[in-house]
Order: C-alpha cells, then structure tokens, then sequence
C-alpha cells in the first residue's frame, strides 16, 4: 500500500498507521458500489488504501456534482464521525477499492493527539482547496475548468509514455462534467478544443497528456 501523497495516511507514522489498522477492520466493494450516501446518519470512517473514488453531492435538480475524487490513503466520513450530523456527500467507487473502516474513530483521536492535529490541517486543506475550485469556476471557461482538472489527475495518478502522461481517467464525461460545473456537451466540446490544439489525445476512459506546460498554460 503506497499512500497518495498529501492523503490522511501519507501523514502518519508506521506506528500511528498499524494503530489505525488494529483499531479497524478491512472491507473491500466493487467498482460502482457506493460506499457512503449523502444523509445517511453513521460515525465510522473508510481509509482508502486501494483504488479511486469520487465524492459528489446533488442539487435540489438532480445534477450530481463531484467535490472530489479521493485515492489510496484518503480518508472519508471524518466530518460526520466528529460532528455526529448526517452525511454531507455521497462516496461511490470509481474501481475496485479497499479500505480500512474505523468506528471509534474519536476514540482513536483522544488517544493519539498529534493525529487530530493532522487531521486539522488536511481540513483546512480541503476548504482552501474549495475556496479555490469556486474561484476557478467564476473566473476560468469550461475548457479552462477541464484543463485544470485534467492537470490534477496527470500529476496524482499520471504515468509517463513515450507520447507523453498516461492516465487512466475513472471519470465518465458525465463525472468529469459534475467535477467542473458544467453540461457534457461543454465538456465535450472543451476536450476536442484541447485536442486539436495537440495537448491530449482521449480514448475510453483515459487520456494521454501530449503537452503538459502547454495545458497548465490552458488551464490559468
């Protein structure tokens, strides 16, 4: 297990994960599955530490809207875990993943303090990380918004080719879509921009990053 850089696990110690081990068990779902459901009451938590997933939520019309997508290392639930009040998203498994659920994930704080100190700080991450996805969607066009997130996914999961950065994107146009704010055929549209200009080149489920300062250049 090779934690995302910047994850809750990559922050741990080797003592501080196997206590989190020994305080939880392991489970495993299938892609597709979902793992958490926006409302629901419940106080455990899921340590990934294998596969990707995408936490989204729905507006009062239906459309699902992708906050994030999570991979090997990322913890998910803690806010209900702390605060008691139901799920604020839905977590459904982009592939196969497996994870470690915590139940007394309080518990597990007051014993180790310096966890909860990291816990904080990937908190505070995360909402300047929302500040600045809704900064990127006033000021950037959807093929800018694309650009952006297509960088993100290049320089967490990306492997380098001989044609340039590979990745195996588990996100449908329509996730892709939510995860942007915008229609499919706008991201449609902003993938072809992006190809003809020569930056990727797409296929199912994966793109190839041609040019990859030409696309951080889009995506400003």
């Amino acid at each position: 297990m090779t934690p995302e850089p910047g994850e809750f696990l990559s922050m741990l110690t080797p003592e501080e994960v196997a206590a989190l081990q020994a305080a939880g068990r392991p489970r495993k779902w299938e892609r597709g599955a979902t793992v958490m459901t926006e409302g629901d009451t419940a106080d455990w938590v899921l340590v990934l530490t294998k596969g990707r997933v995408k936490v989204s939520s729905h507006t009062a019309g239906g459309t699902e809207v992708v906050l994030a997508v999570r991979g090997p290392g990322g913890l998910l639930g803690e806010m209900s875990a702390i605060d008691g009040s139901p799920r604020s998203a839905t977590v459904t498994a982009l592939e196969p993943i497996a994870g470690i659920v915590v139940r007394d994930f309080l518990g597990f704080l007051r014993e180790h303090g310096r966890v909860a100190v990291l816990l904080m700080q990937l908190i505070v991450g995360r909402l300047r990380d929302a500040d600045r996805k809704r900064i990127e969607y006033g000021a950037f066009d959807t093929t800018g918004r694309v650009a952006t997130r297509l960088v993100e996914l290049a320089e967490r999961y990306g492997e380098k080719t001989n044609g340039g950065v590979r990745v195996a994107l588990p996100l449908s146009q329509d996730e892709l879509a939510g995860w942007t704010g915008s229609s499919r055929e706008a991201v449609s549209k902003a993938l072809r921009a992006l190809r003809d200009r020569g930056l990727i080149e797409t296929g199912r489920r994966r793109v190839v990053i041609h040019d990859m300062e030409g696309l951080k250049r889009r995506a400003r």
